[in-house]
């Protein structure tokens, strides 16, 4: 798990994500980065038991 969340940060610049992400218009945005948070919440949750 830990190894594919390693993959994703080198894959993904933020930047470029980011730009990505609010190119597709604001309120997408802000849903797809409450989505990314949510998933790393869930995450780090699922590993410390």
């Amino acid at each position: 798990m830990a190894a594919l969340l390693v993959l994703l940060t080198f894959s993904l610049s933020s930047c470029d994500a980011i730009g990505t992400i609010f190119k597709a218009g604001a309120w997408t945005g802000i849903i797809g980065i409450f989505l990314v948070v949510l998933l790393l919440w869930f995450i780090v949750r699922k590993m410390r038991g």
